[in-house]
């Protein structure tokens, strides 16, 4: 509650910034409150879903897509009123912080202890996590998961900087219309969120993960290979939807690893998984300056490719115990 309150106070700042100085570290700041909010809501998330029973953070994700169109429809609304930009994040600010305080009496008291997580059966376990201890096959499964976060952080960053262009220039699309390729990948997304829980508790993460990198891989591989407006459209779409379920079964693997304290596998692949978002946009630029921009997008493919390589260190199996009374 109190980082969702921070980061809405350094989108204030930002906003309100009589200096480029003033504007970064404003910008900084929110970031970085944002990235213990979000660690905070993964832990009590996986904390609330092993008391229910079965997947339920694909829905939570589903939400935070819900989430981002409706930030945008209210920044657009703001513009179209012309509110200035202190007023307009300082009403934002302030209705999150309402809903924050709000939803912090119906979440769970306390801290969660050891005793509240089900050990994990060993048929069970990733193929590269040991029985016990934190030791060097944790660690290897650790960067196994960030990678497969980065994918899927690098894929929706990718769209979200580059489908436009990409549309409007190699493809002679109108500017009005440019936008098709990155709503194609958060609907695809939204739409695997909607319905991963279902699938994981299925067919299990790793399955759905080596599924997703596929349609991933030749969906928009097929896309880049085979340029077309409504095919591209297309490849964005099955891009969004094959890595929609990737960061909640990386975050939900890294909770579970044995040989950490609760929270502290969830808390170095958050981090790390920023990476993508990093790395992914100027990766694609540098590719697309010595080559072109179809040949930098080749990067969604392989980061379908990589998935598919490295979901053995997803359990196979539900990642919810039974429910507990």
């Amino acid at each position: 509650m109190a980082g969702t309150v921070l980061t809405g106070f350094g989108s204030i700042t930002a906003g309100l910034a009589p200096s480029t100085a003033v504007f970064v570290a404003g910008l900084f700041f929110a970031g970085a409150m944002d990235a213990v909010t979000d660690v905070a809501m993964h832990v009590h998330g996986m904390r609330v879903q092993r008391r229910y029973g079965r997947s339920i953070i694909n829905a939570f994700h589903a939400v935070w897509s819900v989430g981002a169109i409706l930030g945008g429809s209210v920044a657009a609304g703001a513009i179209a009123l012309g509110l200035s930009a202190g007023v307009h994040l300082g009403l934002s600010t302030a209705l999150s912080a309402i809903v924050a305080v709000t939803a912090l009496w119906f979440c769970l008291p306390g801290r969660e202890e050891r005793a509240e997580r089900r050990p994990i059966p060993e048929t069970a376990r990733s193929e590269a996590v040991p029985p016990t201890g934190a030791g060097r096959g944790t660690v290897l499964v650790v960067v196994a998961l960030v990678l497969i976060a980065v994918a899927g952080t690098g894929v929706e960053d990718a769209g979200n900087t580059w489908a436009a262009l990409y549309l409007s220039g190699p493809l002679g699309v109108p500017a009005a219309l440019a936008a098709a390729g990155y709503v194609a990948l958060v609907a695809g997304q939204f739409l695997g969120r909607v319905f991963g829980d279902r699938l994981v508790d299925r067919f299990g993460q790793r399955s759905v993960a080596r599924v997703g990198g596929s349609v991933t891989a030749v969906g928009m591989g097929s896309a880049l290979l085979f340029p077309t407006v409504p095919g591209t459209v297309l490849g964005f779409c099955l891009a969004g939807l094959g890595v929609a379920t990737l960061v909640p079964a990386a975050l939900n693997e890294a909770d579970e690893l044995p040989g950490l304290r609760p929270g502290t596998g969830l808390t170095v692949v958050s981090w790390l998984m920023r990476l993508g978002f990093l790395l992914c946009p100027p990766l694609v630029g540098f590719i697309a300056e010595a080559t072109e921009l179809r040949i930098g997008l080749m990067v969604v493919p392989v980061a379908g490719v990589l998935v598919i390589m490295l979901a053995g260190v997803l359990r196979p199996g539900p990642t919810a115990g039974p429910r507990r009374g």
